[in-house]
């Protein structure tokens, strides 16, 4: 079991009390969470020429073991810059179970920073005649709809295998977003085992019953090499499933504002920022104003749009949002920025209104709200108004300039008639290349579309589903025009009110006018994803009808785990 989080910030403390206080080499891990038996990587980076080797590990080795050591180094010039970077990578096992502290580690007067690591239980034993297991677990039985579900399937070998594969995980009431692959060593009760995990972030859009179907891993077992000319293809082939999976999906619960968008989140935070105070704002002077929300847990498409209300005297002229994702141990990290240029008309003191977003908190269940309290700010009157009232200046006893003379005037003239060549020469120029443009070979209609929008017709519509129940109208449009590319299979950047001349939907049609209207019109009222969505799925429903899907392979070890996995099993 894990250790609390009274007893985990203990620990910290103690490290942190312990190690130096100024960090300058950079440390990282793999993985925080780690089971008695696993094997984690630990990544020392130096870049002022410390010299690695003489890193002091005796407090480092009272903890973890050191399965395997090596060393990388890198050079880069830039600007006649030279800079050499050195790693030392350090395959380490815990000593024990319970909550352990990589200490901070110091040469000379570099240090770094010290990282808890919290070691579970052993694993449960494998079945000791199985070479090769193969499970899938999730991290809760229950999830809320449009909550994360993460996934994780599991594959151990105890054998060298090749040309190993995972079938691709579809569901039809759910967007998918696979996570970062992970690989490391394990034991268990004395055998080695070779562990690779691949994670999948899961939206369930409906509540109900979410039943994740078996996964198919595939490989073959590596049969050696008898001479140069066998390249070891002659090995059996191992085929594994695991067990379907069933999640409970829950509704959105009774007491959430039935007004807000739906949020189901671990964590929501809200931050405030301004290019410059707005206290020092003054009269036709504009400063930028962001928010941005950051959900553990969510898309970035989930996320509801910031609303900058207007008052008399202040105006606001919004900026196009910039919507994204990261990932974390946790899962998905959504974030959205919302910014605005806000300028005032005239002096005075305003109150901008408190921004308050309610979210459900799924570790407690409850209601939560992130907020943004209200803020007063004065606006100072301009300083060409403060001029107006301040003692009249004094004439200008300046003489007054003398008219050009007849020299200077034919001069003048002469420039002028030499300005009006130039430009006619440069119309004829421009027509030269615009005719040259019209007559150019036109290129042929089959050409073979942008590799990055076939093929991504999946992807794109689930995007545009998570964007419509959010009801983010921005994030929407985007997500449209990512779809019908991918349909349509263009090469080119869409408008959003063509793609409903090339369908020809009465239904979409609409929706994209609502769309349009609510992103463009001061007077639209708040956007309503719903129909938008029911349109897009009834139409691709009527495209894919009598089509059968493929079951591709998901890509497994890259060529760095291959060789890592080869070399540990041997």
């Amino acid at each position: 079991m894990m250790l609390s989080g009274k007893c985990f910030w203990a620990v910290m403390m103690l490290t942190l009390w312990a190690a130096p206080l100024q960090a300058a080499l950079e440390v990282a891990v793999d993985r925080q969470q780690v089971a008695l038996g696993d094997s984690l990587r630990l990544v020392i980076t130096a870049t002022a020429n410390e010299d690695l080797d003489a890193l002091d590990l005796r407090r480092l080795l009272a903890d973890f073991e050191v399965l395997q050591r090596s060393n990388t180094s890198s050079t880069s010039i830039i600007n006649g810059q030279r800079s050499q970077t050195r790693q030392l990578l350090l395959d380490l096992s815990p000593r024990r179970q319970g909550l352990l502290a990589i200490p901070g580690l110091r040469i000379g007067a570099s240090t770094s920073e010290p990282i808890a690591i919290e070691v579970g239980p052993p694993p449960e034993p494998a079945d000791s005649e199985e070479a090769v297991v193969v499970t899938a677990e999730v991290d809760r039985d229950e999830v809320y709809v449009q909550g994360q579900l993460l996934l994780t399937v599991r594959i151990q070998q105890a054998i060298n295998l090749d040309s190993r594969s995972v079938s691709e995980l579809q569901l039809d009431n759910a967007y998918v977003q696979p996570l970062e692959q992970n690989s490391f060593q394990r034991t268990i009760d004395g055998r080695p085992w070779l562990v690779h995990e691949i994670r999948y972030a899961i939206f369930p859009e409906h509540s109900g019953t979410l039943v994740i179907p078996a996964q198919v891993f595939s490989g073959r077992e590596s049969a050696g090499r008898r001479s140069v000319f066998d390249f070891g293809a002659g090995g059996r082939q191992i085929q594994r499933r695991t067990e379907p999976v069933t999640v409970r999906v829950l509704p959105r619960p009774d007491g959430f504002p039935a007004d807000a968008t739906w949020l189901p989140a671990s964590n929501l935070n809200i931050e405030e920022s301004w290019s410059t105070a707005p206290e020092t704002l003054e009269v036709g002077e504009s400063v930028t104003r962001t928010i941005t929300l950051r959900g553990e847990g969510l898309q970035g498409a989930q996320l509801p749009p910031v609303t900058f209300t207007a008052q008399e005297g202040l105006r606001y002229y919004p900026d196009q949002p910039d919507v994204g994702d990261s990932e974390a141990g946790s899962g998905l990290v959504g974030q959205r920025r919302d910014s605005a240029a806000l300028v005032a008309s005239r002096a005075g003191d305003f109150t901008l209104p408190e921004l308050r977003i309610p979210w459900w908190d799924v570790e407690q269940n409850v209601l939560r709200f992130a907020v943004v309290p209200e803020r007063r700010i004065t606006i100072a009157a301009a300083a060409t108004s403060r001029n107006a009232h301040s003692p009249a200046l004094q004439p200008d006893t300046k003489p007054l300039q003398e008219p050009p003379s007849r020299a200077a005037t034919s001069a003048g003239a002469e420039v002028q008639l030499w300005q009006g060549l130039a430009g006619v020469f440069a119309t004829l120029w421009l027509a030269t290349l615009f005719l040259f443009w019209r007559r150019r070979p036109v290129p042929d209609a089959e050409a073979e579309p942008d590799s990055r929008v076939v093929g991504s017709e999946t992807r794109a519509f689930k995007h545009l589903q998570a964007a419509c129940a959010s009801d983010s109208a921005a994030a929407a449009r985007v997500a449209l025009i990512d779809w019908a590319q991918a349909v349509l299979g263009a090469a080119r950047p869409m408008r959003a009110a063509a793609i409903a001349g090339h369908f020809g939907d009465p239904a979409l049609t609409q929706a994209i006018a609502d769309l349009e209207a609510a992103l463009y019109r001061r007077d639209a009222q708040s956007w309503r994803g719903a129909n938008l969505a029911a349109a897009v799925t009834a139409l691709r429903r009527q495209q894919q009808r009598g089509k059968t899907g493929t079951n591709s392979a998901f890509p497994l070890y890259p060529a760095a785990s291959q060789a890592t996995a080869a070399k540990s099993a041997r």
